[in-house]
């Protein structure tokens, strides 16, 4: 047998941990299209039910920190996400980033509701509508805590859809369509696509341009913010105001 040595690469490349939906289609893929070549995204899964509602939700704080842990832990994540806009709401933000933080070694925790807030906050927004996919009882508790932070949301819609499999297949245009009509009601200063199991990516350009107003997504909140937690600030503007100004 012959040992050979080896030299140790620095670690010098950004760190980004995801904890996704075991239900979810959509946000690993968006994510990888989102980040940068120089980050290094790792992911892990947590259980999470096929039906949406507060109880399959805010069941899945107890599973939280295992699937941290499945996380590398040899060496500290930049930032690690909760892949979950409806999820942060029920379990709330706080909880969410003890229950990860205290599982994996993170310099920052964040989650769509989060990274939504601090969108708004970038951007100068205190009036946004919601489009989501789920019925007004889940959407319920993401208004109240956008509310909390002083963001109001005078306009809502839903495709009254509780089935993940199901969510993870409306169409993109059907997704325009609704959000151009629900804007059109007038009083919100941006539309926000909830879920991270919604195909909004490819939406975000064409919606901006019909309505003239940043539109943001649950995948797009959450890579802008976990990317600027660690310290990268690459400007996409084919990705929309809030990636093209900040």
């Amino acid at each position: 047998m012959t040992h050979f040595p080896y030299d140790s690469l620095d670690a010098d490349e950004a760190r980004i941990g995801l904890i996704v939906l075991s239900a979810d289609e959509s946000l690993e893929r968006d994510l990888r299209d989102l980040m940068p070549l120089r980050v290094n995204l790792l992911t892990s899964r947590v259980p999470s039910g096929d039906e949406v509602t507060e109880e399959t939700l805010g069941a899945m704080a107890e599973a939280l920190p295992a699937a941290a842990r499945l996380l590398p832990q040899a060496r500290r994540f930049d930032a690690v996400g909760y892949g979950c806009t409806s999820g942060a709401a029920v379990i709330g933000r706080a909880r969410v980033a003890a229950l990860v933080g205290g599982a994996v070694p993170a310099r920052a925790v964040t989650d769509p509701v989060t990274a939504l807030t601090a969108a708004c906050a970038a951007l100068g927004l205190r009036r946004i509508a919601i489009l989501s996919p789920y019925v007004a009882a889940v959407s319920d508790r993401l208004r109240a805590a956008l509310l909390s932070e002083g963001i109001e949301t005078p306009l809502f819609g839903t495709f009254d859809e509780a089935a993940e499999e199901k969510v993870v297949r409306i169409a993109p245009h059907s997704i325009i369509a609704a959000g151009r009509a629900l804007m059109a009601e007038g009083g919100a200063e941006a539309l926000f696509l909830s879920c991270t199991n919604l195909r909004t990516l490819g939406v975000i350009a064409p919606l901006e341009q019909a309505l003239g107003l940043p539109v943001l997504s649950s995948n797009t909140v959450l890579a802008w913010h976990m990317l600027r937690l660690a310290g990268i600030a690459d400007r996409r503007p084919d990705l929309g105001t809030l990636f093209a100004a900040h």
